[in-house]
């Protein structure tokens, strides 16, 4: 899998106190309104700013029974991604869902690279839109107790505006979240479920994109620090040992760093729950400037 470095653009410039009072509120209360609106929720948890969660995904799942057989078996609430049409899915299936994990659908994409075997399912630059989305709902069958969707491979597919509108009218008529996999930055995946508002969430890191213990271990500080630094992160790694020999031993630490491992599922909600948080804050901050500078001019007026 070819994995490229997310790329955050940043747009700067001086406003000046006039523009500030126009435009701020108004900027800052249509984005309450846009962001995060996800439709059929429950009732809102409150937000806990000191908690930090994270979601760990172990994709590519159903083929290698003794080693799938590990991988469910880690500690914590782990989620796990089958491929679709796998010989062991559903013994495997059922043994996670017996441990109360999040399981996931992991839909085979076209990459950009064609060297790789995608296996049954995939979804690819050729079919017309009626075999696109029959393949997806088929897969979607394929899976017992399936809660989500994320992409395997897919950085053509992913790239591409039309797929992923076949992709996202599928599944709005589910209940299922998606994670964009990401596995290029020319994505329209997270975009696309944003506009149908389909529960989503992105990933933040790849666990073994180089297959060591080192370097395992880094991503795995790199996942703490970014969850700690944002409120939450999303994790990707591999049934491999080495990925495995790191979870094993990293997951019964976290609770003591002040870290929550939860399935994806609930780590959407968390995420809603910040943004929203967030945003009020900011809307709190902005009227209270805005009042601050009213206040200044008033004073400066009569003096």
């Amino acid at each position: 899998m070819m994995i490229l470095t997310d790329h955050i653009s940043a747009l700067s410039g001086s406003i000046g106190v006039w523009k500030k009072r126009l435009f701020l509120p108004t900027l800052l209360s249509s984005l309450l309104l846009v962001s995060t609106s996800w439709g059929g929720d429950k009732p809102q948890n409150s937000y806990e700013p000191n908690k930090a969660y994270i979601a760990i995904i172990i994709d590519d799942l159903g083929y290698k029974f003794k080693h799938d057989q590990r991988a469910i078996g880690l500690p914590g609430q782990v989620t796990f991604a089958f491929l679709p049409h796998t010989p062991h899915l559903k013994a495997l299936t059922e043994i996670a869902n017996s441990r109360g994990n999040d399981i996931m659908l992991h839909l085979p994409m076209q990459a950009l690279m064609e060297t790789f075997y995608l296996g049954p399912g995939a979804l690819t630059n050729d079919m017309t839109e009626q075999e696109f989305k029959q393949s997806v709902l088929d897969s979607i069958r394929s899976i017992p107790h399936v809660k989500g969707v994320n992409n395997h491979m897919g950085s053509l597919i992913t790239s591409q505006n039309d797929a992923m509108q076949w992709l996202m009218d599928e599944l709005v008529k589910t209940n299922l979240y998606f994670v964009d996999s990401r596995t290029t930055v020319k994505t329209v995946a997270e975009q696309t479920a944003n506009q149908y508002q389909i529960k989503n969430t992105r990933r933040n890191v790849f666990l073994d994109h180089e297959l060591n213990r080192p370097a395992i271990e880094f991503q795995f500080n790199r996942l703490i620090k970014l969850a700690k630094k944002n409120g939450s992160a999303v994790a990707i790694g591999h049934p491999f040992p080495e990925t495995l020999d790191v979870l094993e031993e990293k997951i019964p630490q976290l609770k003591a760093a002040g870290i929550q491992l939860v399935p994806v599922s609930k780590l959407i909600h968390q995420q809603k729950l910040i943004s929203q948080a967030k945003q009020k804050n900011a809307l709190h901050n902005s009227r209270s400037l805005t009042q601050s500078e009213t206040k200044l001019h008033l004073n400066e007026s009569t003096n």
